[in-house]
């Protein structure tokens, strides 16, 4: 898909991944609805053209509001990126349910309400792309957020399901799936710490801006997976291949 003249609507816009999309959409001349709990956030990243609507993503007037908002302002949504999204690290076995709940909210139900919303138009018109944006922890769980690998999980099972579901209506769909990027994300997890192993890993993690252009060629391509970094692929494959070694890896590194 061109971007150039598209309507891109991106969620959690104002840090991290979706401002770097929100840069990276912008350079390539694709108009803008942002949306974030941030107002400040939002308007230190938004071009001066875009539409920024501020709002809790899991709260269902917002979701009607901002596609509304977005569909009188640009007349249509060509790309809906879902990268609102939250993590968890605690045990799955003692987890308060309430803190799963809010996660599913947030990481599962609201990409799944907004995508309800912005169909219907993509379908009208026999055009459109859902971009959610999951994680590497939703091709091989990661022990020490358990939860959170379930919640990405689901994204895409359901990104997978949408693009048959809606293969005859000509409208697309991408799963990517973040490896370590640095942004803020263990800083707004919900409750608990990474393991110091993992936290001792950001060393190698791949700036925003790099997640946010394998982002953009991915909808150029019309991509069905996007993995950032590549190489995050090959733990991908080593989990497939060598389910019980890799297992084994992974619980070494939560009890150290």
């Amino acid at each position: 898909m061109q971007i150039q003249n598209k309507v891109v609507l991106i969620t959690g816009a104002s840090e991290g991944i979706g401002a770097a999309c929100a840069a990276e959409f912008a350079r390539c001349g694709a108009k803008l609805s942002l949306t974030a709990r941030s107002e400040d956030g939002l308007r230190k990243v938004a071009a001066s053209d875009a539409l920024i609507t501020p709002g809790d993503i899991t709260d269902d007037a917002h979701q009607r509001r901002l596609v509304e908002r977005t569909l009188d302002r640009f007349g249509s949504i060509d790309i809906l990126i879902n990268n609102a999204g939250m993590g968890l690290y605690i045990p799955s076995w003692r987890v308060p349910m309430d803190e799963v709940r809010h996660l599913m909210e947030l990481n599962f139900f609201a990409p799944l309400a907004l995508t309800q919303l912005v169909v219907p138009q993509m379908r009208e018109r026999r055009s459109g792309m859902i971009v959610n944006v999951g994680s590497i922890a939703g091709k091989v769980t990661l022990p020490w957020m358990t939860i959170y690998s379930v919640s990405k999980y689901a994204l895409g099972s359901l990104t997978e399901g949408l693009r048959m579901e809606l293969r005859r209506d000509n409208v697309r769909t991408m799963i990517v799936c973040p490896g370590y990027v640095k942004t803020e994300f263990q800083q707004h997890v919900r409750a608990g710490q990474p393991p110091e192993r993992v936290v001792k890993g950001r060393r190698f993690a791949i700036p925003a801006e790099q997640c946010a252009r394998s982002i953009r060629r991915g909808v150029e391509r019309d991509a069905r997976t996007v993995v950032a970094p590549p190489a995050s692929w090959l733990l991908v494959v080593a989990a497939r291949v060598f389910p019980s070694i890799v297992e084994a890896r992974l619980a070494e590194m939560l009890s150290t």
